[in-house]
């Protein structure tokens, strides 16, 4: 062995040489990789695919190159690895679906981060974008770790994605009720609301006719940001305004009414904002 150790020394220091001068140079790659990619606003999470991509690959390139360096049969290791990498993947198939999962979300951006959304039975503000998982904040500041196979496996619904929203509100009033007034009475409240756009326009229409009740649709649109301020100023505004002008409604069982006399019914979506 000491025969051996003298005849491959000068092969050994050259090999610690190069691995010493390798591992430099990855680290070089890797910042100045991570810098180009923000210099031009790649994401947080494909920057840092890509960026521990390279420094693994190069590191695993140097490796190879320091053990041929001394002497052993590279092809030899690379088998041995091929191998265990097939018996790994099939054992840990779940991670690497995730791994899978992470660089869809990654390159096609269903979402981004400070995005809300909704998916795999949980909704928040995206947090971080990760590799194998995607880490969601909600309202109520609990954080939610998600795995990314959940999340590209199940429908998505992104509320933030676009800049303006469409608030669905719904009414039921009394069937003896003045229906161009509670028109009017909302187009009024809408007209007023500075934060409510002109284009498109307000929609307010009766939506369906029971026994004794009508139930009266009003949908503007808002900026995403303002959606759930605009939603409670209408609602308090709206009944104030139907106390105000007497819009009746009967008692029904099981339905929400105020002093008998005017009751307000909303349709909207469940919360998903942090005024909520």
């Amino acid at each position: 062995m000491i025969d051996d150790f003298n005849r491959k020394s000068q092969s050994i220091v050259y090999a610690i040489i190069v691995l010493i001068i390798g591992l430099y140079i990855s680290k070089i790659v890797k910042k100045l990789v991570s810098k180009f990619l923000f210099k031009y606003n790649i994401g947080k999470g494909v920057t840092n695919f890509i960026v521990y991509g390279i420094y693994i690959s190069m590191i695993s390139v140097v490796t190879l190159t320091c053990l041929e360096i001394i002497g052993v049969k590279t092809t030899s290791v690379v088998a041995v690895l091929g191998a265990a990498g097939f018996s790994i993947g099939l054992a840990f198939k779940e991670i690497l679906s995730n791994l899978g999962s992470g660089m869809i979300i990654l390159f096609f951006k269903p979402f981004n981060i400070g995005d809300y959304i909704q998916g795999s039975g949980v909704e928040g503000f995206v947090s971080d974008i990760q590799v194998f998982s995607t880490v969601l904040k909600t309202p109520d500041n609990k954080t939610i770790i998600v795995p990314n196979l959940q999340l590209t496996s199940n429908n998505i619904v992104n509320y933030t994605h676009q800049e303006k929203r469409r608030i669905d509100f719904s009414y039921i009033v009394s069937y003896d009720s003045d229906i161009d007034l509670v028109k009017k009475i909302l187009s009024d409240i809408f007209e007023e609301e500075k934060r409510i756009l002109k284009e498109p326009k307000p929609i307010i229409g009766i939506y369906s006719i029971e026994n004794n009740t009508v139930n009266i649709v009003a949908r503007p649109w808002v900026k995403t940001d303002d959606y759930w301020d605009v939603y409670f100023d209408i609602m308090e505004r709206v009944k104030k305004q139907f106390d105000l002008n007497k819009i009746e409604v009967p008692f029904l069982m099981g339905v929400p009414y105020y002093n008998n006399k005017s009751c307000l019914m909303n349709n909207t979506t469940r919360s998903q904002d942090k005024n909520v």
